[in-house]
């Protein structure tokens, strides 16, 4: 357990920058998820629509390090060809 200011501080920090994560990296989940039930449905221009969204949404967690930015980019790229294979 904290025995020190700092510790106690520290703890609280940790706690409500964990919050905060594990929220932005929710909405990017959704995100994805949305844009994989319209492929999965085949409806490409929602799925298209969706995907710019999301590849906003997913640029700014990476770039707040909620995930890795190779993830990130890994995500999009996947995503992207997974359209592409709907024509």
């Amino acid at each position: 357990m904290a025995n020190s200011k700092q510790a106690i501080k520290r703890v609280r920090q940790n706690s409500d920058k964990y919050k905060l994560r594990h929220a932005q990296r929710s909405v990017v989940r959704t995100a994805v998820k949305a844009v994989k039930a319209n492929i999965d449905i085949k409806d490409k221009s929602k799925a298209t629509e969706l995907f710019i969204k999301a590849q906003k949404i997913i640029d700014t967690a990476a770039s707040k390090k909620v995930i890795h930015k190779n993830a990130a980019a890994r995500t999009k790229r996947r995503l992207s060809n997974a359209i592409k294979a709907l024509s």
